[in-house]
């Protein structure tokens, strides 16, 4: 990167809370969350010049839009600033800091704050999932479900599964394996559910089928959210007294784009080692920026389970396996805490919680506690380096950031 970008601090709500519930709204996680976040940066309001808001579906969940001026409305000591919200479905919080690190990286700007937030509970769930739908193409996915992406990433285990071999039992375990971190985290939407003894078989009665390939403990958790970070130049950290060897930075990214339908990306990579390319494309470009050659490079990651096929995907397009092997780093424990490879030690969307917009900034905040040491229960021990891997649609946007501490 070619100006440094550091990482103040930041906060996330409670993913467990349904605002509606306590008379509140996407307004309301948008104030607690820019003052908590403020309040772990050491900042002040006046030291912030720029603000960018990730937010995938505001206008079906709430018919509330132009959420950038929302922060200045509900944080008054925030108005008059320059606001922009930036929408990508799932990857909506990952545009904003692509935005906003640019600014820094340009010299627009010294100090700009980002927040991810999304209401998702305040309709029913099948109301909920269909406003999700936008995210596709709508009217020419040509995919017969009620639910598109539970059917789209099952269909997604049936690709690996045509094209390398796929046991359920191995999504099975990734479940398993993130709903377990998640009792560990005090945000996570999760962390205080029970299972089933048979919650983490094929059994139909304690995990049942939503949509052929994907059964009830393979999503993730539709919940309201927001999370916030203070991004910042090395000029203006150094000017507010902060030691830049122990602050974390932004050492890489990358960012693709692979369209809107699902079927189309499928047929593209055919005959490809990876399934998605794109993905493979962002992962190592991230690296590249970040000056790593490879996953030995990282000691953890948080990615996007929206599904348990979407981080069984990321196994192997990290290139922890070889492609269509990520069941050999699942059998050998490599993703859990404590493995070779950690990943998703918050709980991920699985167990953690996903209010869409807001999930990307919520993975760079995980990232944050990891390579400062303030992950408390789910800290992967001695992390320097963790990457992230965000995704929107159907692979459609992806993001990935590489957080480091600079020897």
């Amino acid at each position: 990167m070619t100006e440094p970008v550091f990482i103040l601090g930041g906060a996330q709500t409670d993913f467990a809370r349904v605002f509606s519930r306590e008379g509140k709204d996407i307004s309301d996680m948008i104030g607690e969350c820019v003052h908590a976040a403020l309040a772990s940066a050491r900042v002040d309001f006046t030291d912030i010049e720029s603000i960018h808001v990730g937010n995938a579906f505001a206008e079906l969940q709430r018919r509330q839009g132009h959420l950038g001026a929302m922060v200045g409305q509900m944080v008054p000591e925030l108005l008059g600033l320059p606001a922009m919200r930036h929408e990508g479905a799932c990857a909506s919080a990952s545009l904003a800091v692509l935005a906003a690190s640019a600014e820094i990286e340009a010299g627009r700007y010294d100090c700009v704050l980002v927040t991810g937030v999304e209401e998702l509970r305040n309709v029913p769930g099948d109301v909920a999932s269909a406003n999700q739908n936008a995210a596709g193409w709508q009217g020419h996915e040509g995919i017969d479900c009620r639910f598109l992406w539970p059917a789209v990433f099952g269909d997604l285990a049936a690709v690996y599964e045509e094209r390398h071999g796929l046991d359920r039992r191995h999504l099975n375990r990734i479940a398993e394996i993130n709903y377990g971190n998640a009792r560990r985290n005090p945000n996570a939407q999760t962390r205080a559910w029970t299972f089933d003894a048979l919650a983490f078989t094929d059994d139909d009665r304690a995990n049942p089928v939503i949509e052929p390939g994907t059964r009830r403990q393979d999503c993730g958790q539709i919940t309201d959210g927001a999370a916030t970070i203070v991004l910042a130049s090395g000029r203006f950290a150094k000017e507010i007294g902060r030691d830049l060897s122990i602050t974390p930075r932004l050492q890489g990214w990358g960012h693709r784009n692979g369209g809107l339908r699902y079927r189309d990306k499928i047929e593209r990579s055919r005959g490809q080692d990876y399934i998605f390319p794109h993905v493979r494309q962002t992962i190592t470009e991230a690296w590249a920026r970040a000056g790593i050659h490879d996953i030995r490079d990282i000691d953890g990651i948080e990615t996007h389970d929206c599904f348990t096929s979407t981080e069984y995907m990321a196994i192997d397009h990290f290139g922890l396996t070889a492609p269509g092997q990520s069941w050999m780093a699942i059998e050998a424990g490599d993703i859990e805490l404590g493995g070779r490879m950690p990943i998703n030690p918050s709980g991920g969307l699985i167990g953690g919680g996903h209010p869409v917009g807001a999930t990307g900034t919520r993975m760079l905040l995980d990232a944050c506690k990891q390579v400062t040491g303030e992950a408390g229960d789910y800290q992967v021990e001695g992390a320097r380096r963790f990457a992230t891997l965000n995704i929107g649609g159907s692979l459609g946007t992806v993001v990935s950031f590489i957080v480091g501490i600079d020897p």
